[in-house]
C-alpha cells in the first residue's frame, strides 16, 4: 500500500509557474546562456578545494602555536562547509556541468567530507526539495527532533523553551550524528524519515563505504597519528562546531523563520512553484561575498525553483522571480541582511519553544501565499 508521502500531490501548474518558466527560459535562450557553471565554476571549485587543502596541510604538517592551530581549525571547518555549499551541492543537483560524469566526480566530494552523496540525493533532492516545510515529508525539518522543535506540528517539551540558547551547541554536534549514526542506519535499511527507499547496493554502496573510509583516515586517523595529544580533541571540537553551525544555519535561515509557511501534509493547496515561494525565504541578496561563500544558498527561493541551474545564475534569476511574483501578486519572501535573517530564526526558535496548542493548530494550517 502506498504510504502518505506517495499520496501527496500538488495541484496542476498555475499561471504564475507557467509565466515564470517562460521568463527564465527566455533569459537563458535569448542570450544562449548555459544553465551550468562553465569555467567560472571550475575556478571556484579549484579555489575552495585549495583553501581546504592548504588549511589542512598547514594544520597537520607545520609546527604551530596553539592560537595558530585554533585559527586553522576554524579555517578547515569553514572550508569544508564551503566545498559542500559550492562544489558538492551544485554537482548533486546536476548544475555544475552538462556532463553527468563531471557532476558525479564533484558530488563525490561529499563522500570525502564524511557524508554520503547517495543518501543526500534521496534526502535533499527527492524529499526536501519536493516538500519543504510539509509535515512528516521534509526530513530537514524533522532532523533535530526531539531536542529541537522546528515546526508547529512537533510536540513541545519543557526544554524547548531554551532551544534558542542551546541550539548552537547542538549544531556543533550534528556532523557526528550525520556521519556516524544517520548514514549508517540509512545505508543499512534504506529507510529515510519514515519512507522506504531501496537500500544502497553494488556501486552506490562501494562508493559510500570507500568515501567514509577515506574521510575517517584524513579527518581522524592521520591527525591522531601525527598529533597524539588531548589538544587534538579541542582542535576537532572547534572545527566541528564551526562546520555544524555554518551548515545548519544555511538551511535554518531559509526555512525556519516567521515568514516561511509550515503546512500539514493534507493541507497542500498551492501548486508546486507557489509552495516553494510560500515555504522558502531568501536572505542578504546584496551580500556578494556571502553569496559566493554559500554557493548561492542565500538565494534559496531561486534554488528551490530551479535546482538544476548553477548557483552562479541565482542573482540574475532572483530579479526575474521577484518581477514575476509582483506581476502575479505572489509574495516574495526575503530578509535584507544576514543579521536580520539570524534574528528571524532566533525569533522562530523562541516561538516554537513557547507556542500554545492554539498556535500550533493555526500555524500548521496557514496556506496564504501573498
Amino acid at each position: 500500500m502506498p504510504n502518505e508521502f506517495e499520496r501527496v500531490r500538488f495541484p496542476a501548474r498555475g499561471p504564475f509557474h507557467t509565466d515564470l518558466t517562460r521568463r527564465v527560459e527566455e533569459f537563458f535562450e535569448g542570450a544562449a546562456r548555459s544553465r551550468h557553471g562553465g569555467w567560472a565554476m571550475g575556478a571556484k571549485t579549484a579555489a575552495l578545494i585549495s583553501w581546504l587543502a592548504m588549511s589542512y596541510g598547514l594544520l597537520m604538517f607545520v609546527p604551530l602555536y596553539a592560537w595558530q592551530a585554533a585559527l586553522l581549525s576554524i579555517s578547515v571547518g569553514l572550508a569544508v562547509a564551503g566545498v559542500g555549499f559550492s562544489v558538492m551541492h551544485d554537482a548533486n543537483h546536476g548544475g555544475t556541468s552538462s556532463s553527468a560524469r563531471v557532476n558525479g566526480i564533484m558530488s563525490f566530494t561529499l563522500d570525502l567530507l564524511g557524508a554520503s552523496s547517495f543518501l543526500w540525493r534521496l534526502k535533499h533532492n527527492v524529499m526536501h526539495h519536493a516538500y519543504p516545510n510539509v509535515s512528516g515529508l521534509d526530513p530537514d525539518i524533522e532532523a533535530g527532533s526531539p531536542l529541537l522543535r522546528l515546526a508547529p506540528w512537533q510536540s513541545r517539551r519543557w526544554h524547548h523553551r531554551f532551544q534558542h540558547l542551546y541550539v548552537w551547541l547542538l549544531y556543533g554536534l550534528f556532523p557526528l550524528q550525520w556521519w556516524f549514526v544517520d548514514d549508517a542506519r540509512e545505508l543499512a535499511t534504506g529507510r529515510i524519515a519514515g519512507r522506504q527507499f531501496p537500500a544502497a547496493r553494488g556501486r552506490a554502496l562501494v562508493i559510500a563505504l570507500a568515501g567514509k573510509a577515506l574521510f575517517i583516515c584524513w579527518a581522524f586517523l592521520l591527525p591522531a597519528l601525527l598529533h597524539p595529544s588531548w589538544g587534538l580533541v579541542l582542535i576537532w571540537a572547534l572545527a566541528l562546531f564551526v562546520l555544524g553551525n555554518v551548515l545548519a544555519n544555511a538551511f535554518q535561515l531559509a526555512h525556519c523563520v516567521d515568514e516561511a509557511e509550515f503546512i500539514g501534509s493534507r493541507d497542500v493547496e498551492s501548486d508546486w512553484a507557489e509552495h516553494q515561494l510560500a515555504t522558502t525565504v531568501d536572505f542578504a541578496r546584496g551580500n556578494t561575498l556571502l553569496g559566493w561563500y554559500l554557493g548561492g544558498l542565500n538565494f534559496q527561493v531561486e534554488h528551490h525553483l530551479f535546482p538544476r541551474v548553477c548557483h552562479l545564475h541565482y542573482p540574475a534569476l532572483s530579479r526575474i522571480v521577484e518581477e514575476t511574483c509582483t506581476a502575479h501578486r505572489v509574495q516574495y519572501r526575503c530578509e535584507p541582511t544576514l543579521r536580520s535573517a539570524l534574528a528571524a530564526n532566533v525569533r522562530w526558535l523562541r516561538r516554537m519553544g513557547s507556542a500554545s496548542a492554539l498556535d500550533v493548530k493555526t500555524s500548521c494550517h496557514r496556506s496564504d501565499t501573498g
